[in-house]
Parts: structure tokens; C-alpha cells; sequence
């Protein structure tokens, strides 16, 4: 599923895992109008050699067609944060009582602590596109929390405390070359459009699981989009 590559870097050396996006496990109903794919072990697809990277354990990407979404369903000790592509996204939550409509370049945090539940769909006429990140907490409990952040700006760090971790934006245009944060962990996303990082190219749905990650830069094939989790070396959850 994945290809390995070995650099000398900081941190102790540099580790790079890419993982393909037609090599996500698909889920989803068709019949519903749901897609979906999983970039972690996720349901019925179960592999105990890809539950997480860092605080990281689920990136999905979700298709909705109108009218179509996710039912009230719980949640807890889960840092959930969304990234829409295109489309709305219509949330309601009846633990915190937020109805929201977030749209592209917004950022979603929804907090689930000792519990949640909450709906999403498309309520829009025409389809909808996201990721959909979830982190595990640092400690487990508390009260649920929610935000939405309009309009975040490359450049604009967004941090979830609960999970120790970081996210950044990057809009690339054509050639346009952008620095990776130099952390212990890396997890970079690739929303649209393609990159290189550090030779490899990546393209739209492809992620790349950096250990030790120094010196790195993303480089623009024509205009592209990424999100780059920043996280801790070696976390304690729970």
C-alpha cells in the first residue's frame, strides 16, 4: 500500500511513507449517495498495521450527492475537524446545539470529550466534497467544544490543543514552492491538483507520513492545495 523512502534528516533521519489515493479502502453506500475513502484502518476494513500516524486516526475523504448524509450518530474523545472542497456542508450537533453551513476555506473543529452526536449532510443543490480529519485526544473527557474558523489564510496555523497537533493550509500556484514545518511528525494531504515533496509527486488524494521531517518543501505542479498536520514525536494518549 505504501512506498518507503530513507533520507538523513533531523530528528535522527528522515522516514517518508506515500500512500496512494486509489489505494484508500473504500466505504460509503452508493445507493445513498455516500462515498467515501479511508486513508486509515477504518470498519469492516480493519488492518492492524495502519490504525494511526501521530494523533491521527482517520482521514476520510467524503463525496455527498444532494440530499444525501450522515444521520445523528455519537462520538467521543475525537478531535474531528473538517476541510471543505467543494460544495456546503450543513452540521447540526444536539449536544452543543450548533447548526452551521461550512464552505470552502472554512475550517470545522468539533470537540466530542465525554460525548456527542451530531448530523452532517448536503443540503445544498449540487455535490459536496471534504476531508474529514480525526485525532485522538491527549487525555480523554471534558466538555464538548465547537468552532468554526471562515476563510482561514495560508500562512494561518491551526492549532487543537486537546490533541497536541497543528494544521497549515498551503495554496500553491503553478511552480510556487512552500517549506514543510520541521517537526518529529508530518502528515501531508493532498487536496487538489499535484506537488513534489522531496522528489516524489503527489497527487490529489495521495498522502505522505513523514517521520523526522527537516529541510523538506512542497513544490507546485500546476495549482495545488494541501493540508499538513504538525505533530509530536511520541504521544501518550489517554
Amino acid at each position: 500500500m505504501a512506498r518507503w523512502a530513507l533520507r538523513d534528516g533531523g530528528y535522527g533521519g528522515r522516514v517518508i511513507q506515500v500512500h496512494r489515493g486509489d489505494e484508500r479502502y473504500p466505504g460509503g453506500e452508493a445507493a445513498a449517495g455516500i462515498e467515501t475513502r479511508h486513508a486509515f484502518s477504518f470498519g469492516p476494513h480493519y488492518d492492524p498495521d495502519n490504525l494511526r500516524f501521530g494523533a491521527l486516526i482517520a482521514c476520510n475523504e467524503e463525496r455527498l450527492a444532494p440530499g444525501a448524509g450522515f444521520g445523528e450518530h455519537p462520538h467521543r474523545d475525537t478531535e474531528i475537524v473538517t476541510w471543505v472542497v467543494e460544495g456546503e456542508l450543513t452540521h447540526r450537533d444536539s449536544t452543543t446545539g450548533h447548526e452551521t453551513v461550512v464552505r470552502p476555506g472554512d475550517v470545522q473543529r468539533l470537540s466530542a470529550a465525554d460525548g456527542v452526536r451530531h448530523e452532517e449532510r448536503n443540503d445544498g443543490a449540487g455535490p459536496l466534497r471534504f476531508v474529514q480529519m480525526w485525532l485522538a485526544p491527549a487525555t480523554f473527557g471534558g466538555d464538548p467544544a465547537y468552532e468554526v474558523v471562515r476563510g482561514i489564510a495560508d500562512g494561518t496555523p491551526y492549532a487543537v490543543p486537546r490533541a497536541g497537533a497543528m494544521l497549515h493550509v498551503r495554496r500553491l500556484a503553478d511552480g510556487e514552492r512552500s517549506a514543510v514545518p520541521a517537526a518529529p511528525r508530518m502528515y501531508v494531504h493532498v487536496v487538489r491538483g499535484a506537488v513534489r515533496l522531496d522528489g516524489e509527486r503527489l497527487e490529489a488524494g495521495d498522502a505522505a507520513r513523514v517521520t523526522g521531517a527537516a529541510d523538506l518543501e512542497l513544490a507546485a505542479v500546476g495549482a495545488a492545495e494541501c493540508l499538513l498536520w504538525e505533530m509530536p514525536g511520541e504521544p501518550s494518549y489517554g
